[in-house]
């Protein structure tokens, strides 16, 4: 008779599930927010809306991953803000609509789950959920040997959030002659890291310890800044003031996301001599020998959050963000004119 088999023998531990769930209860608990009704474990999350505090309720949705961010994760072995990623891919597309992010859910899949490794993301996946205000109410970690590579895994997420439909923002109250300010990112955030990777570890073979001057730190510390969550201060912003549009620079750079907010007939032109380019993206030109019009068609270039406003409005709304210790930049106009977004140097 053949030796007897058990589910461990596959490669799956069930036990390390169990660890994991311990390790990650009190990340997932300082998430919780008054609206949460369920408690990790169950098989599905909960959450209760504030009836009174909404005329029409619209719930907007968003889910997304970290991309090829991930196997610099595995070369400088950092997981605990890739959940941070995660969180903010999801919730700075939501509140593009105006919406504020209630609950988040993570999928995280290995080849062989760790549960130390996997708490360290999941704190990172809650760190990200609280600086969001939205609250962890579940997710799912799949062991899967055979698909993933010996430390690899990978990470996606869904989050929801709410909105008032009279106060939803669509970009259809924009017209010529607005102003774009744009509010900085963190870095690179989590898109256009296949080009990344290429320019410095295949074209240029630079190692991720490596100390670069230019950046005043490691090359891969200055890859793993995490992507930085705006919707608190998106939402303290339209509280004060009209924003008509918002626009998000993820994958895509400006030629792909900056229009998705304008109404038919309006595009942009774009000033770059008013945007702080950062030190990492003037690197990867360098290295890449890039175009400009190439790194702004991939990368956010040191501007995360793209407002649309109106033109009487702009210069309060700058003078705002700046009292909040944000430093937004005047950064182009609405036009009338067919053929697309135009940058301007």
């Amino acid at each position: 008779m053949s030796e007897k088999l058990t589910y461990k023998d596959s490669g799956v531990d069930i036990h390390a599930g169990y660890e994991t769930v311990r390790l990650i209860k009190d990340h997932v608990k300082k998430t919780y927010t008054d609206g949460v009704v369920s408690d990790i474990g169950g098989f599905g999350g909960m959450f209760a809306i504030d009836k009174d505090a909404y005329e029409e309720p619209v719930l907007v949705s968003g889910t997304d991953g970290v991309g090829t961010k991930l196997m610099i994760a595995f070369k400088t072995d950092k997981h605990d803000t890739i959940g941070e990623d995660a969180v903010a891919m999801c919730v700075n597309d939501v509140i593009c609509q105006g919406a504020k992010p209630l609950f988040f859910l993570d999928y995280i899949a290995t080849g062989k789950l760790l549960p130390e490794k996997t708490a360290d993301i999941v704190k990172g996946v809650a760190s990200g959920c609280i600086k969001a205000g939205a609250a962890l109410i579940g997710g799912e970690t799949a062991e899967m040997p055979g698909l993933y590579s010996e430390g690899e895994y990978d990470i996606a997420g869904f989050c929801v959030g709410i909105v008032d439909k009279k106060k939803i923002i669509d970009g259809s109250k924009i017209v010529e002659g607005d102003i774009l300010i744009g509010i900085p990112s963190s870095g690179i955030h989590s898109n256009g890291y296949s080009l990344v990777r290429k320019v410095f570890f295949e074209r240029n073979n630079y190692d991720a310890d490596e100390y670069v001057d230019e950046l005043g730190c490691t090359l891969g510390e200055s890859l793993m800044v995490p992507t930085k969550i705006y919707p608190k201060l998106i939402l303290d912003l339209i509280s004060k003031f009209e924003i008509k549009g918002m626009s998000n620079i993820t994958g895509g750079g400006f030629y792909e996301n900056i229009p998705r907010m304008f109404p038919e007939g309006i595009t942009a032109d774009i000033y770059t001599e008013s945007i702080n380019v950062l030190p990492i993206f003037k690197l990867i030109q360098k290295e890449g020998n890039i175009d400009t019009d190439e790194m702004y068609s991939t990368f956010n270039m040191g501007i995360g959050m793209v407002l649309a406003v109106d033109k009487d409005k702009a210069t309060d709304v700058i003078a705002y963000l700046k009292s909040v210790d944000e430093k937004p930049v005047m950064m182009g106009k609405t036009v009338k004119r067919e053929g697309g977004l135009k940058i301007c140097r």
